[in-house]
């Protein structure tokens, strides 16, 4: 698969394996503790997992994605760990062709269903997720992978949407292959706010919570700019993360799933509905 100045193809030889642990510690910080080593790359794709880059015209290694192949609840499906994209080449679709390597990589081994975890504060990562791939999202887990030592996340811990890709579902077919990234206009008409947004503030803040909605659509608010506010006041971060964290959970176990990302310019929304 390839763009008109990346070629998107399974990572080859150690030199592009250890390149690609060069791109994590790049985008996750040095000394990252989580970077996955040549050896596991090179495991992976001898028992159906996906390593793969984006390569520009001179051979550098701009992105790439890595993910395993493996059971869950006895179904083979695929679990996307990693995806990353150099910095100052982000917005410019490598992430979304990578997607789309690693979906039509596996769906050729007959995996239906690919996973990964997405951080519910992260406004622009959402934007992908939900309205250009199509994920639906009915599990979140509180600090997945505890204190990470990535300076992406330290300080409000590694709480994680469980992405839900469909592969060969309507809604992700006519995302991806379709050209008709949703949500909608005006897809959150209608729908509740469960929790609010306060922008009459320097950095926008949680608004209020509501927890005893019952209606069939409701609202999450995110602000749009994690990464600032976690600059500017990492106590108002951390107070994103803990309302977000009783909204989300608590609609989750009541059996609603998020279905879209509602981007804006100071804070975000999720659309949760009952299916």
């Amino acid at each position: 698969m390839s763009s008109s100045s990346h070629e998107i193809r399974p990572l080859r030889g150690i030199e592009e394996l250890q390149a690609c642990v060069a791109l994590q510690e790049e985008t996750w910080g040095h000394g990252f503790s989580d970077r996955v080593p040549p050896s596991i790359l090179k495991v992976a794709q001898m028992v159906g997992g996906v390593a793969a880059g984006a390569f520009d015209e001179d051979g550098a290694l701009d992105g790439f994605v890595f993910g395993l192949t493996g059971v869950r609840e006895g179904e083979l499906v695929h679990w996307s760990d990693m995806l990353s994209v150099r910095r100052g080449l982000r917005d410019r679709g490598l992430g979304l062709l990578l997607k789309r390597f690693q979906r039509s990589f596996v769906m050729e081994l007959g995996i239906r269903t690919m996973l990964w975890t997405v951080d519910p504060l992260q406004a622009r990562n959402a934007h992908l997720n939900f309205s250009r791939l199509g994920i639906v999202v009915r599990e979140y887990v509180c600090d997945m992978y505890g204190q990470s030592d990535s300076p992406l996340h330290s300080g409000i811990g590694t709480d994680r949407f469980v992405s839900l890709w469909l592969l060969d579902s309507e809604r992700v077919v006519e995302r991806v292959e379709g050209g008709r990234p949703g949500p909608t206009p005006g897809a959150a008409t209608g729908a509740t706010s469960a929790l609010d947004v306060r922008l009459d503030r320097p950095l926008p803040e949680p608004g209020e919570l509501r927890l005893e909605l019952d209606d069939d659509r409701v609202t999450v608010a995110i602000p749009a700019d994690i990464s600032r506010i976690m600059a500017e006041s990492m106590d108002l971060a951390v107070a994103w993360r803990g309302a977000t964290r009783e909204a989300l959970v608590h609609y989750l176990e009541r059996g609603y799933e998020v279905r879209e990302a509602l981007r804006d310019e100071r804070a975000s929304r999720y659309l949760l509905e009952r299916p």
